[in-house]
């Protein structure tokens, strides 16, 4: 009797130490783009409600002890108190602005979980200096990042305990992540398996890769024949009006203010690769293959496309792909570009480059243009360490466990991330017309967004909804194997 008032009063304690929390529901180029941009429908966040703690800037100094204030958001309207599962939501290579309403609303009302999330230090407004100067950007990277997701973990699981009146009470915890966060939440697994039960790694780009061609040729292969046709013909004729007539060119895609060539170039590739990498082929090749068959200027046809599509729709800047403007030091909104341009310089390069054969994208978008960027921007001697990236992580051949990768079947990114189940670690393929990047999560099209993923618009949602449930059979294993435990992880 005595225990079950005990149990009362801290389920009482909890709701109440609680009550203050808001339950209001709510482009990098080349990114993975995480679209964390929170909208001000309410249906589309779980919560925008900012929480901050202080987080140690360099987790690899025994001597500095500076700290910066770290922002985090959490949801408990689906917790199960007092020992329902954690979700934490890693927040990727842009500002974070609220826990989306994306599938893990569904997984947590299935589990009766919390959800956390917590932003990516540098970007939005977890920056620890005042300007982004290459010097003081010196502690952005992924090593740093998931020693911040570790050290918050453990925060929030005192802080927890604390509100419950309780100690030495570790929750079930599952962490989760999709593109670059994604590989984030398989590596937090690889470092830190006593921190968690198990890891969704959707998209996750495990992989750095140097000269990233396998991109380009993705896109060819999701586009079909006759729209990648169309497409290489668009890039051959642009290139011609280039030598001729470059101001008349940029100005159609009113892209006048890319000065650099290269940087115009770029610009015109991710606008296509960003129809297949987001669930929205019919957007580009429809109008694209149709204006072929009818003899129509396709350089015309695909800057109604970008202008209309890329920049309308999906809300791209043009300002994002001129290097200049990536030099700039101070914060503001588009401080997100020069940060993940930063960790490309540094870490993982990806950079998306032409193939030397039947290549989609101009070959002036080559390694020299990547390096030339890099030099740029943040000085001589940047240089991106991808070999001894792989070496930490271990790349595709990542030795975790209890780790689930999830890929869209059209999907550039699947390249550099794990395609191949492994014991423990098992990889599922979503095949379908506009499987995309973080289809699991984020249903289809991928970008606009679908509250709770919904996924009746995927060219197959049967073969979305058999990845779901195998996702789900893994975390209930892997949870009730924690439980089992008596630990947050095994």
């Amino acid at each position: 009797m005595e225990m079950m008032k005990l149990a009362l009063m801290s389920t009482f304690l909890f709701f109440l130490l609680f009550s203050t929390t808001s339950h209001a529901h709510l482009a990098p180029r080349t990114l993975l783009y995480s679209f964390s941009k929170s909208s001000t429908n309410n249906n589309r966040s779980l919560t925008t409600k900012e929480l901050w703690f202080n987080q140690t800037l360099d987790h690899y100094s025994p001597f500095d002890h500076h700290k910066f204030q770290q922002r985090y958001y959490e949801f408990l309207d689906y917790f199960r108190v007092p020992d329902g599962p954690i979700f934490l939501k890693i927040c990727g290579e842009s500002s974070c602005d609220g826990i989306a309403n994306d599938y893990i609303g569904v997984l947590a009302k299935k589990f009766g979980a919390a959800v956390v999330s917590l932003e990516h230090r540098y970007y939005g407004k977890s920056s620890p200096f005042k300007s982004t100067t290459t010097e003081n950007l010196r502690y952005l990277s992924s090593k740093q990042a998931l020693f911040d997701l570790a050290v918050f973990r453990q925060y929030y699981q005192e802080s927890l305990n604390l509100k419950l009146n309780r100690t030495g009470i570790e929750n079930p915890w599952f962490v989760f992540g999709v593109s670059y966060s994604g590989a984030l939440s398989a590596w937090f697994r690889l470092k830190f398996p006593h921190l968690t039960c198990g890891s969704l790694a959707s998209s996750a780009v495990v992989l750095a890769v140097y000269n990233y061609t396998e991109f380009d040729q993705q896109i060819g292969e999701s586009a079909g024949a006759e729209c990648k046709a169309a497409l290489q013909e668009t890039t051959q004729l642009v290139e011609e009006r280039l030598a001729s007539n470059k101001k008349a060119v940029k100005t159609l895609f009113d892209a006048a203010e890319l000065e650099i060539d290269g940087d115009f170039l770029y610009f015109l590739a991710d606008a296509a690769a960003i129809a297949f990498q987001y669930g929205n082929p019919d957007k580009l090749c429809s109008p694209l293959v149709q204006a072929k068959k009818d003899g129509e200027d396709l350089v015309e046809a695909y800057a109604k496309y970008v202008k209309e599509f890329y920049v309308g729709s999906f809300g791209v800047s043009i300002q994002t792909y001129d290097q200049r403007r990536l030099k700039d030091t101070t914060l503001n909104e588009n401080t997100g570009d020069r940060l993940w341009w930063f960790q490309v310089c540094t870490e993982v390069a990806y950079f998306q480059v032409a193939p030397a054969n039947d290549s989609i994208r101009s070959s002036q978008v080559d390694t020299r243009y990547h390096l030339d960027l890099c030099n740029k921007v943040f000085g001589e001697g940047i240089y991106p360490e991808v070999d001894a990236t792989n070496i930490y992580y271990g790349g595709t051949n990542i030795a975790g466990s209890k780790i689930v990768f999830t890929n869209g079947s059209q999907d550039p990114w699947r390249h550099a991330s794990k395609q191949i189940s492994s014991p423990d670690m098992p990889s599922f393929v979503m095949s379908c017309h506009n499987c995309g990047h973080g289809t699991d999560m984020r249903g289809c099209p991928q970008s606009p967004f679908n509250i709770e993923g919904n996924a009746r618009n995927c060219g197959s949602p049967d073969a979305v909804e058999k990845v779901r449930h195998q996702i789900i059979e893994k975390m209930d294993l892997w949870l009730s194997e924690c439980h089992a435990s008596g630990r947050s992880s095994m």
